[in-house]
């Protein structure tokens, strides 16, 4: 019975039907192909250059008495081009305005100006804190300055104005003397004063914000607390770490929204994956840009 049972299976046309499956329904597993595969040898990388921050230098230590913080006559003429740039286009805006009976539009410029220049001072703030060094053209000077202000803030109130300010007084006079000659809008010529003046006087706000209320005249202390002029308290975070925030130094009022909305941060990633710059605000803070008390300075002197 069991030998029938397995003659009618093995006749069965099951059988037969599952040993004719069509040949598109069967499915493998494991495929291989003709194609060759790409050789590891011929595969292209691009490297991209990587140019790390420039090293800080140790700046020298200050002494007392020190010549370099004094002003030159050469120092003085700057400061007093840079002054005349400027007192030329704001009285030239003020008689226009005078003779043509429009003052609305002036005042807003100026007042855009001065909002400007705050903007303008953070972002050339930022721009030399991170990158550069003594060696760079033009501004090698002023990165090697900056660098020295981090490690010794203090010194800056102990500069005299006429070495603080001619830097930027030399260029203002540059930029506002085609200026005066050509221009006679009023709006233009209160716009450019107010911006190049406050640029200008920039590093004596700055200084202001390092020195203590009690050496300070009233007004600057008044202005300071009102909010025009960047105060002592606001410009402190930046000589704290990361360093990196609080970069603006004639009034301070876009510090909190540049910080907030990460805008330098996102401007160095830029640099970063476009041009392989890597800005000093990446790197932990050294030496260098750690705080000397100035009591402690007094007592090494001493």
């Amino acid at each position: 019975m069991s030998v029938a049972f397995h003659q009618r299976l093995l006749h069965s046309p099951l059988i037969h039907e599952r040993a004719h499956v069509p040949k598109g329904r069967v499915c493998c597993l494991a495929a291989t192909t003709t194609e060759p595969r790409p050789n590891p040898t011929e595969l292209a990388i691009e490297l991209r250059p990587l140019t790390a921050p420039a090293p800080l230098t140790s700046p020298a230590r200050p002494v007392l008495d020190d010549p370099s913080l004094k002003s030159t006559w050469g120092h003085r003429a700057w400061l007093a081009c840079g002054c005349t740039t400027v007192l030329v286009a704001l009285a030239k805006s003020v008689v226009a305005s005078c003779e043509s009976h429009v003052w609305a539009e002036p005042i807003l410029a100026g007042a855009v100006g001065y909002v400007l220049a705050d903007l303008g001072s953070g972002v050339y703030h930022w721009g030399i804190d991170n990158y550069g060094d003594a060696s760079t053209p033009v501004f090698g000077a002023q990165i090697e300055a900056f660098q020295g202000h981090h490690k010794w803030p203090w010194t800056i109130t102990r500069r005299q104005a006429a070495n603080n300010l001619h830097s930027l007084a030399r260029a203002v006079a540059f930029a506002m003397g085609p200026i005066d000659v050509i221009c006679s809008d009023p709006t233009m010529l209160g716009f450019a004063a107010v911006c190049s003046g406050c640029i200008m006087f920039s590093q004596q706000f700055h200084s202001w914000a390092h020195s203590t209320k009690s050496k300070l005249p009233p007004p600057v202390v008044a202005l300071q607390y009102l909010g025009v002029l960047v105060s002592r308290s606001q410009h402190a975070a930046h000589h704290r770490a990361p360093y990196n925030n609080n970069y603006c130094i004639v009034s301070g009022v876009w510090n909190e929204f540049l910080d907030d909305r990460k805008v330098f941060e996102a401007l160095e990633m830029v640099l970063f994956f476009k041009f392989g710059l890597r800005p000093r605000s990446w790197s932990e803070p050294s030496s260098e840009w750690t705080e000397d008390d100035e009591e402690d300075w007094h007592q090494v002197e001493a």
